[in-house]
């Protein structure tokens, strides 16, 4: 073996280590994004007993962080474009870390109104740094698997956060609870800045390097796959944000669990959903395998997740708070999965130079359906509907996302292929 292999053998070993570290990173960030995001709803009964807020109160307060997410992503995906991931996603952690500590510190109402929004504004640039990480530094067929890991994230920040967010706060008081979960931003902070610094994009990604990004949201909006991909995230998102806001709330309300005791099968519910991303990952990469083609394995996961959802209503009808985990965990199994195939559509099928704007552009979709869900919920549940409805519209809600992407997008083909 001559020198220059030798060099070439090297220089693949340290290029592939820093894509597992890549998703080490983005996985392990998008945890401590998650149990920031979880501490107000686990703390509800506490801190709405402190500032004297009722459903509807609360439901405003958490329609209002959605918006503020939504306004604040119209920015995002040109940001992380125009200035790269590396740059943008470090600096958006250490501002939501900082306005996550500052809840502990407001003395007033609209102090901790403005700490949540802007901490939800800093967090939305999570999701389309991910993905734009993966489409710009990873191949297509590591992508799917590393987008399954990163999404599977997100539900490990929600199991976690009741296990350790309660007790401490218990021990110490809820604002400690904020303090110490800001902290861990700043932990991630000093890896990311180490870990990402030598990492170089793929040719893909690398051959639109230095693209004009003025065109990014123009670009995008005239393309048929941006619309597929915003209906679907509006459609399905929603029922996300429902389930992160109000699962502890359910549970307190209809199995009438404490604080403490909602902690277990709220736990459950979310390392159901962690299972559907990461088996989302794993069924593309088994049906490419197979010959199949894009189109078909992403539509085919597609499917089946939308599927499995349909039984969730019954979670409603049982007499046991753990069955009902069970259900709720099986349909954000497959809610989880779902999502874990658009964020693939998005980062195989989008150039690589817009993939953020996209990305941000579904979430916004998926933010504003999250403000009308959240503002439905307060209603139903002041009205004495409960949440039945939206049990029964969360059953066939992706099927109609599937519908919706198929319409738009009856031939998905990635850019790898494309180019």
């Amino acid at each position: 073996m001559n020198n220059t292999s030798s060099a070439t053998i090297v220089a693949e070993d340290g290029a592939a280590r820093a894509r597992r570290l890549l998703v080490a990173l983005l996985f392990f960030g998008t945890i401590i994004n998650y149990i920031d995001r979880q501490v107000l709803s686990l703390l509800k009964p506490t801190i709405s007993a402190e500032y004297g807020w009722g459903d509807a109160e609360f439901a405003h307060f958490a329609s209002a962080s959605q918006l503020a997410a939504a306004a604040a992503l119209l920015f995002v995906g040109w940001i992380i474009d125009r200035f790269g991931v590396k740059l943008a996603y470090g600096a958006a952690v250490a501002l939501w870390s900082v306005a996550g500590m500052a809840h502990a510190v407001a003395a007033t109402v609209t102090q901790f109104v403005t700490a949540r929004v802007a901490l939800v504004a800093f967090e939305s640039v999570n999701t389309p740094a991910a993905v734009k990480a993966a489409a710009e530094f990873l191949p297509i067929r590591q992508r799917a698997m590393a987008l399954g890991i990163v999404n599977t994230a997100p539900n490990l920040g929600n199991i976690l956060a009741p296990l350790t967010v309660v007790p401490f706060a218990v021990a110490f008081g809820w604002k400690t609870a904020f303090v110490v979960t800001g902290l861990l931003g700043f932990i991630w902070l000093g890896f990311w800045i180490v870990g990402v610094r030598r990492l170089q994009p793929l040719p893909r990604a690398a051959a639109v390097e230095g693209a004009p990004v003025r065109s990014s949201y123009s670009e995008a909006l005239s393309d048929r796959k941006t619309w597929a991909i915003a209906g679907a995230k509006a459609i399905t998102d929603m029922f996300w944000w429902f389930f992160t806001f109000w699962l502890p709330d359910l549970f307190h309300k209809i199995f009438h669990l404490s604080q403490s005791e909602l902690v277990g099968p709220t736990a459950l519910a979310f390392a159901m959903a962690a299972l559907g991303a990461l088996t989302a990952g794993k069924l593309f990469g088994v049906l490419l395998g197979k010959g199949r083609s894009v189109n078909a394995a992403r539509k085919t996961g597609m499917l089946l997740y939308a599927v499995v959802i349909l039984p969730i209503p019954f979670a409603l009808t049982v007499d046991s708070a753990w069955t009902a985990a069970a259900i709720i965990g099986l349909g954000l199994f497959a809610h989880q999965g779902f999502g874990t195939n658009i964020f693939g559509f998005a980062a195989d099928a989008v150039p690589a130079r817009r993939v953020a704007t996209v990305m941000a552009i579904g979430a916004i979709a998926g933010n504003i359906a999250g403000f009308g869900i959240q503002e439905a919920t307060g209603a139903l549940l002041t009205a004495g509907l409960g949440y039945a409805p939206l049990f029964w519209f969360a059953s066939v809600a992706y099927l109609i996302a599937l519908a919706w992407v198929h319409l738009l997008v009856p031939r998905i083909v990635a850019e790898d292929d494309a180019v």
